[in-house]
């Protein structure tokens, strides 16, 4: 299950999901935003997860069906919270009508703009009202809110720092899914850190290679390839691509075989700047080198998604 939030697109197209997950057995809903601001999308794939009902709001987006693995009917609903006092205790209001409506487990994740604890926010010495109304009603509603386990926040902005996004889950739900782990992943270009439940541990095979796109983003790959080709002479055409294979493959490994080695280098001094302004010791320079990390990682997320 994927869920994005502030899409920004006031319709969701089958070109738009295929673009984001690939050809194969996908399903979704979409929330349209209003104009450029906000749109909820959520996208499963439908050998894992059957839809039974859909339900839409202004500020969510829920489904409600059966994850066929083991026959668990359940509700997931995605989130966007409002910034204001009033729109949030009307939208948690409507979360709690739409939970005893599909009296189901039940998984609310996304951005709620709100935080529950001091240690969710950097630099404040008392918690707002909202936040405690909001504390109360996670406890009214019988949620767990899941802890993070890698990061202190998810949302950076200049100096400031918040843990507004979060995942809420019914007991009734980890009865079932005792081992439910929230984690962030990288934040890359974004304000926010995704977040990433894991129910269980799946381990599955080798992941196959689908294309060989990303080498034209590599400046030396046509150069190699000519000079590759002038060296075979006079052969046979297709004798000639069976010789390339070798230099080709020698040439990925040396520039590609540990793309997502590099990635997770820069992703991890991302992190690391990213603590340095929780911490509140960011200054120009620390500024001016997460500039050139999102750089770096732009280019490289390009061509991972191209490979």
């Amino acid at each position: 299950m994927l869920g994005l939030i502030e899409t920004k697109k006031e319709a969701v197209t089958t070109y738009d999901v295929v673009q984001l997950w690939g050809a194969g057995a996908v399903k979704w809903e979409y929330v349209g935003s209003i104009g450029a601001s906000g749109g909820l999308l959520l996208v499963w794939d439908e050998t894992v997860f059957k839809m039974n009902n859909c339900y839409k709001g202004s500020r969510w987006l829920c489904v409600e069906g059966v994850l066929l693995r083991n026959n668990f009917s359940c509700a997931f609903c995605l989130v966007y919270g409002p910034h204001d006092r009033r729109g949030k205790l009307d939208t948690w209001e409507e979360l709690s009508f739409l939970y005893g409506l599909c009296q189901a487990p039940f998984c609310y994740l996304g951005d709620f703009n709100e935080i529950t604890q001091l240690e969710d926010r950097k630099g404040i010495n008392s918690l707002p009202v909202s936040a405690v109304e909001f504390k109360d009603w996670i406890q009214d509603m019988e949620l767990v809110d899941l802890e993070l386990t890698d990061r202190l926040f998810t949302w950076f902005r200049g100096e400031s720092c918040s843990r507004i996004d979060r995942a809420l889950v019914s007991l009734e739900w980890l009865e079932v899914f005792p081992e439910t782990r929230l984690r962030g992943g990288p934040r890359g270009l974004s304000d926010h850190c995704p977040l990433i439940m894991e129910a269980s541990q799946v381990r599955g095979g080798p992941r196959p290679f689908r294309s060989l796109d990303s080498w034209f983003t590599h400046d030396g790959y046509l150069r190699m390839v000519k000079e590759e080709w002038r060296a075979l002479g006079d052969r046979q055409f297709m004798d000639k691509l069976k010789a390339l294979t070798s230099p080709l493959s020698r040439w990925h490994k040396k520039n590609f075989g540990d793309m997502d080695k590099r990635i997770t280098q820069f992703e991890d001094e991302l992190k690391k700047v990213d603590d340095l302004t929780g911490a509140g010791v960011a200054d120009g320079t620390v500024e001016a080198r997460r500039k050139a990390l999102v750089s770096c990682c732009k280019k490289w997320y390009i061509r991972q998604e191209l490979h």
